[in-house]
């Protein structure tokens, strides 16, 4: 019987802080997962190294399945954020290793290419209507077939997704979290108008999409909805929290928007009704986020019998790890939408070399055993962790709002 003989998180902050688990085994092929929790790193380290890591050593790295439920149904505090991503750097290490024993890419292994390349999307972010243009236009020239555009909004301190630099945003950057101030009919009067001149400029043929970030009511989001359906989004992200599944009915008797949610997912319990009721059209829950490739792909299957596409998260706090096995699950998923691509900063790509490229809009995964991604642990030691947390959101008159 093959037995993982080791395992260890990696913390490292290259541009941004990664939790990265590597397990081994008597065999010497070893596998790498990710288990980033955006400003909550630690809680991840802590549950991974405490409470997981023991009960590894000795397994068979071969029965992912069983492993995966011992984790989930053997911890009796279930689900949740810091659960789950534990888990999913288990899996994801798991599905490495067991690539690699096939002599497979992860693809491969899953069931084959359903297609050839993986449509992705870019952020364009700019402090005004002109800027956010430009930007769309700098995606455009890089060859970017579609495009996430958010912009400043007068009178908004701090608009999210208006980030610090070109191509890299993070939004978590204090050690304690900064403050911003929301004010939605500001957001409600300007995002129309933003959407309005981007067509103008740029035509019909990009795809683009946007989003609220949970800011608004159902109401609210059913009026934004309304407004944007003459510029053909792509999506609509996020429109309101998802806590309240019931919340998305409203919104969809109002409008024809199409309705993307689920990056703060954590199993399909969050999502099942929403998909089964054809609530949403893109559900954009993340390997990292729901446990791994074993859940995930239990979601996907779920949300395909309701033409429900994937549409997973990909901002800069998931690792490559993650991101080069999504581009891997992306190509072998029949329901695939689109990938979120937020590219990394030199740094981090230096730590986590991968075999995973882009070209003409679209990423394109390797032919390397496991899931092409690596981690330079000596690299990796350069960059100590770095405590930065989320921002929060405050309406104008001092309550708190959802950042």
């Amino acid at each position: 019987m093959m037995k993982i003989t080791s395992a260890r998180v990696i913390l490292c902050s290259p541009g941004r802080n990664f939790v990265t688990l590597k397990i081994e085994t008597d065999e010497g092929i070893y596998g790498i997962g990710d288990g980033t929790l955006n400003g909550r790193e630690m809680s991840v380290v802590s549950y991974l190294s405490e409470h997981v890591i023991p009960v590894l050593i000795g397994r068979d790295p071969r029965r992912i399945e069983d492993i995966w439920q011992y984790l989930y149904r053997g911890a009796y505090w279930r689900r949740g954020p810091v659960t789950m991503r534990a888990i999913a750097a288990v899996d994801v290490a798991l599905w490495d290793i067991k690539a690699k024993l096939a002599n497979m890419p992860l693809f491969d292994l899953l069931g084959g290419r359903s297609r050839d390349k993986v449509l992705v999307y870019g952020h364009a972010n700019g402090t005004d209507i002109e800027h956010t243009s430009d930007e769309v236009g700098r995606y455009k020239e890089m060859g970017y077939k579609a495009v996430r555009a958010q912009s400043g909004i007068p009178g908004v301190k701090g608009a999210y997704g208006v980030g610090r630099g070109d191509m890299y945003y993070e939004p978590a950057d204090a050690s304690l979290p900064t403050e911003t101030v929301w004010n939605t009919g500001s957001y409600l009067n300007f995002t129309p108008k933003l959407f309005q001149r981007l067509r103008d400029v740029h035509g019909d043929e990009i795809h683009l999409l946007h989003d609220v970030h949970h800011r608004l009511t159902p109401i609210e989001a059913a009026r934004l909805g309304c407004n944007l359906e003459p510029y053909r989004l792509f999506w609509m992200e996020d429109a309101t929290p998802a806590e309240n599944q019931e919340a998305f009915r409203l919104i969809r008797q109002h409008t024809t928007t199409p309705l993307a949610v689920g990056e703060i997912f954590n199993t399909i319990w969050d999502c099942k009704d929403l998909i089964s009721n054809q609530l949403i059209d893109y559900i954009r829950t993340t390997i990292v986020g729901a446990g791994g490739v074993t859940h995930l792909r239990r979601i996907a299957d779920f949300a395909a019998l309701w033409q429900v596409r994937t549409g997973s998260h990909g901002a800069t706090d998931l690792s490559p790890v993650t991101l080069g096995t999504a581009v891997h699950f992306d190509t072998w998923v029949p329901n695939f939408g689109i990938q979120e691509y937020m590219r990394h900063t030199p740094e981090t790509d230096d730590v986590f070399p991968h075999d995973y490229t882009f070209r003409d809009g679209c990423l394109h995964a390797g032919e390397k055993p496991g899931h092409g991604v690596d981690i330079d642990e000596r690299l990796a030691a350069r960059y100590p962790y770095s405590p930065k947390q989320l921002p929060i959101a405050r309406l104008q008159d001092g309550s708190m709002w959802n950042w």
